[in-house]
């Protein structure tokens, strides 16, 4: 007969065929990770140039939009009335200086204030006033301030006043340390301006210089709304001066690389990637303007959420070379194991166990699979044996317990008529012998372990009334306990006993004064009745809460009280049972804790 081939890994165990998996998967993974990462940074970094190109332009569209608006306001304010007809000559009278100074000061302010939360542009007017027509004005210059300003002398004018002359109406941003030549105590002026020299139109000549300060926070807002990782932005003059920036203490000419000049261009966008930086350079000769982002490429590539496309080619072929041998080790390890599994979380403590699934192989998954069926097995055993044995250890000791109470109930009935008959007629015997029978026909219950409530406190009632014709005096019993409490079970002669406990020891000597109280209420699934007394004598309360909790019985504690405790978590589990306190006020209290079912179970 012709044998087949052998296959090799039938003769490893489960953790040498893991090994090799291991190795076989993880080897190619290192390959292509080599070569993946390497290609992803190049992709990366010409990728993300690209956005910064694109997010570069229109961010420079948007403070050359600020600046052209600022010119458009200058041309506004060049065009004005008030402003064409500025007299420096003296003509005009005093009086109708101050207004006209006063005109000129409402509008720059009013071309000043800012209704988009946005930093303000401050407006100022500097004019020559060779004669000193207008010496009532001020002459104190800010930068966040805006005004009109004569000056009369060449001490007081500003240095850029005869450069924006030059310019012959034409207006240009200028970094500026001083608005007004210096003088001790004055405020820090140094701002990026937006100067433009104001002409007469109809006489010809300069009426003065317009200085437009704070463009430098409107730019930085601008800046602001650009996050690049660790990045820097500079807005630059043509000749690389920086004029705002991001970086706080940027100042001076900022280097590039000879990449980025825009040579003969007048216009566009410039970008090169060095070792250390990603350039990126919007340029406008008109307005003689550069937008420059600087960001190091260390902080770059180290966000690698962009080589997702790479990844998932890497995904690819290395699950397609993975691929074939996952399916060998699934069909030789994993299935019989998953089977296993279900075996597993299907099989519950005591259901019947299938038969072992037979495998003939000799590894390690085929010797846990029948231990495991063999385990399941004796473990149903050991469950229905101890199941058996518990049984019948409830029944006993239920079967001990009640045969203990009922001779003692039994015992303080007959004595209680026994004293009563001694001392009155025939016809309060006759009650009490009446409540005698209610108390026995409650207690026999038809064999039934657990009774209503309702019952229950009908054996109780019946009781305490033997115990009130009992004794020469009647004592207080206050039930208060809703007819909706009633459906609930409870087993039987639970309540008697605590009753008992309470008269006998707690307001047996107190006549008219004494008193039983008996309450209930459920919730949350519980049902709890406490059954208090104002007895004065003092309790051992953790000497009784210490019996009930106790393996083992006290005789000379007693075993009524421990009896009901051992009843109700025989039926319904340790969580449930007595507990003693001291009742507010003054005497004692018991909780009996149950749960809320009726006699159907619900």
């Amino acid at each position: 007969m012709k044998r087949g081939i052998r296959n090799p890994l039938a003769r490893m165990n489960v953790r040498q065929q893991m090994i090799l998996l291991f190795l076989v998967l993880v080897i190619p993974v290192f390959i292509l990770n080599g070569y993946g990462n390497n290609r992803a940074g190049q992709i990366l970094k010409r990728h993300v140039t690209n956005a910064y190109i694109e997010l570069n332009k229109q961010n420079f569209k948007l403070i050359s939009r600020d600046i052209e608006t600022v010119n458009k306001v200058t041309a506004t304010v060049f065009q004005n009335s008030v402003v064409q007809q500025l007299d420096t000559t003296g003509k005009d009278t005093v009086l109708q200086r101050v207004k006209t100074y006063e005109k000129l000061e409402r509008m720059l302010s009013s071309y000043s204030q800012e209704s988009d939360e946005r930093e303000p542009l401050y407006y100022s007017l500097y004019v020559y006033d060779p004669g000193n027509h207008y010496f009532f004005a001020p002459y104190y210059p800010e930068s966040k301030k805006s005004g009109v300003y004569f000056f009369s002398n060449e001490a007081e004018k500003p240095e850029w006043f005869d450069e924006a002359v030059a310019r012959k109406g034409n207006g240009y941003l200028r970094l500026t340390d001083h608005l007004s030549p210096p003088a001790k105590g004055q405020y820090d002026q140094k701002t990026l301006g937006y100067v433009r020299a104001i002409n007469n139109i109809d006489q010809g000549g300069t009426i003065g210089v317009l200085m437009v300060t704070n463009v430098d926070a409107r730019i930085g807002e601008s800046l602001k709304t650009v996050s690049l990782p660790e990045g820097e932005l500079y807005f630059t003059g043509w000749n690389n001066h920086i004029l705002s920036s991001t970086q706080p203490d940027a100042e001076g000419v900022l280097s590039l690389p000879p990449e980025v000049e825009p040579g003969n261009s007048p216009m566009g966008v410039k970008d090169v990637i060095t070792k250390d930086f990603i350039y990126v350079v919007d340029y406008n000769y008109v307005l003689q303007q550069k937008l420059v982002y600087k960001v190091p490429v260390k902080a770059l590539l180290q966000q690698q959420d962009e080589m997702k496309h790479v990844i998932q080619i890497i995904s690819v072929a290395y699950f397609a070379a993975g691929l074939i041998i996952i399916l060998y080790f699934w069909r030789s390890l994993m299935t019989p194991l998953q089977k296993l599994v279900t075996f597993v979380r299907r099989y519950e403590p005591g259901n019947a166990v299938p038969e072992t699934p037979h495998r003939k192989r000799n590894d390690e998954v085929s010797v846990l699979i029948s231990t495991i069926y063999e385990m399941a097995r004796r473990l149903n055993d050991l469950i229905h044996y101890k199941y058996d044995m518990d049984l019948k250890q409830k029944e006993a000791q239920l079967s001990l317990l009640y045969q203990q109470i009922n001779p003692h109930l039994l015992y303080n009935t007959l004595e209680s008529i026994y004293w009563k008959s001694k001392m009155e007629g025939n016809h309060v015997s006759a009650e009490m012998i009446k409540d005698l029978s209610k108390l026995m026909k409650i207690s026999l219950s038809r064999g039934r372990e657990l009774i209503t409530l309702g019952e229950e406190l009908e054996h109780a009632t019946a009781y305490i009334k033997l115990q009130q014709n009992r004794y020469d005096y009647v004592f207080q019993v206050d039930i208060n306990v809703a007819e909706s409490l009633h459906p609930f079970s409870i087993p039987k002669i639970t309540l008697q006993p605590l009753i008992e406990n309470g008269i006998i020891h707690g307001i047996k000597n107190m006549g008219e004064d004494g008193e039983i109280r008996i309450e209930a209420e459920a919730s949350g699934g519980i049902l709890r009745i406490r059954i208090s007394d104002n007895g004065y004598k003092p309790v051992d309360i953790e000497a009784i809460n210490r019996n009930l909790s106790s393996e083992t019985d006290d005789p000379a504690a007693g075993y009524g009280v421990r009896n009901i405790h051992q009843r109700i978590q025989l039926h319904y589990g340790k969580e449930y049972g007595l507990v003693y306190s001291v009742r507010p006020g003054g005497g004692t209290l018991v909780t009996i804790t149950l749960p809320a079912e009726t006699a159907g179970g619900s």
